[in-house]
């Protein structure tokens, strides 16, 4: 086979640790591929940030962020960009993950030049457009250009041929961002802990870990979600609630405002990956609308509370590992209570990770292999 020029494009925190196993196991190939690995800058600290935890850093970095930007703006922005990449490199063909902007014009950038787009984490549904919002339709869109669909489970490779995907293009590997839990070493780990102590936090039985940014939460949602966090940080005092607070002002400016001046509740900037994985290892509750964490928690038996009305990760909602909320103050209460009243062992989880087994960036290695061997 002929050395491949495989552009992998990414822009924030997720798509950094669920597209690093992939890049690293591609690299170990140098003689079948060439690997372009390009950074849009989507979420530009957390992504950088996140790529030096594993020892990458991007060939190409296009700064596409700017202040208070339009959906319609950064769209704009990502195309522009990625297409002086097309232009001024030779691509065989472009990896994109998940369903964030970065994804879409990746693989809108691709299509246009002819270009097969290999997405990794398709299949993924809600099915309601606005929830959530863009994503659900960015996922959706970049299924219609896609030659190789690297669906996590079964329901994924499910909803894709339900979509009239050709299930010759259709692999199901496990998720990545299991893989990538397996690359924290113990060391790393220890040093993790080192920055709780450091900073005054500690690491209990005890601790529930939250975080909120979604756009579709913004606005009410996001009052409401503070209103119950308020009440569950003043009946459960001798718990400590850690929040890593989006840079996102519609988020932070009101998290700061009405929980600031909680001595149990401790706000912190974004974490880099492995201080985050170490909190979800020793959360005795999680509440999140990240899509990440849903997938990364069951592996820790941690409960999770999804703070969204509809999720494209059912899995671990028929798995019993996680549980619906929305915004809805009183569901947020009722579920949380259930644990925090309730002892850290009592309310471990025992189910299996429904996501994957860590080895899918090995199983995508070799379908890519097999795409191009069959086309020479």
């Amino acid at each position: 086979m002929e050395r491949k020029n495989i552009l992998v494009v990414f822009g924030t925190r997720p798509e950094v640790i669920k597209l690093a196993p992939v890049i690293i196991e591609l690299k170990k190939y140098p003689d079948k591929f060439n690997v372009i690995v390009c950074n849009t800058e989507q979420q530009k600290e957390l992504s950088n940030q996140t790529l030096s935890y594993f020892n990458l850093k991007a060939d190409i970095n296009l700064d596409c962020m700017k202040p208070n930007q339009s959906l319609l703006e950064i769209q704009t922005r990502i195309l522009t960009a990625l297409n002086g990449v097309f232009a001024s490199n030779k691509i065989d063909a472009t990896i994109v993950q998940g369903d964030t902007m970065t994804v879409l014009c990746g693989a809108l950038a691709s299509f246009y030049n002819k270009i097969p787009v290999f997405h990794v984490e398709a299949g993924l549904r809600s099915y309601d457009i606005y929830e959530p919002f863009p994503e659900e339709v960015m996922r959706q869109m970049t299924s219609r250009v896609t030659a190789l669909n690297f669906a996590p489970t079964l329901k994924n490779k499910e909803a894709l041929l339900k979509e009239n995907i050709s299930e010759d293009t259709i692999f199901v590997t496990g998720n990545t961002v299991i893989d990538a839990l397996f690359c924290l070493s113990d060391k790393t780990l220890a040093e993790s802990a080192e920055f709780y102590k450091s900073n005054n936090i500690e690491i209990n039985d005890k601790l529930v870990l939250i975080t909120a940014h979604r756009r579709e939460n913004h606005g009410e949602r996001i009052d409401r979600i503070i209103s119950a966090i308020e009440f569950l940080a003043k009946k459960y005092s001798d718990h400590t609630f850690v929040i890593p607070v989006h840079p996102n002002p519609n988020v932070k400016d009101k998290i700061h405002d009405r929980l600031r001046n909680y001595s149990n509740i401790k706000l912190l900037t974004p974490l880099d990956y492995p201080n985050l994985v170490y909190l979800m290892k020793n959360a005795k509750l999680i509440l999140t609308d990240s899509g990440g964490i849903q997938e990364e928690a069951p592996s820790f038996g941690c409960p999770t509370l999804v703070m969204r009305y509809e999720t494209e990760r059912q899995e671990g909602i028929d798995a019993g590992v996680s549980v619906l909320v929305g915004a809805d103050y009183d569901k947020i209460l009722e579920y949380s209570e259930k644990v925090l009243s309730n002892s850290f062992e009592s309310t471990r989880l025992k189910a299996v990770n429904p996501y994957g087994d860590g080895k899918a960036a090995n199983k995508i290695e070799e379908i890519i292999s097999n795409y191009f061997s069959s086309l020479s």
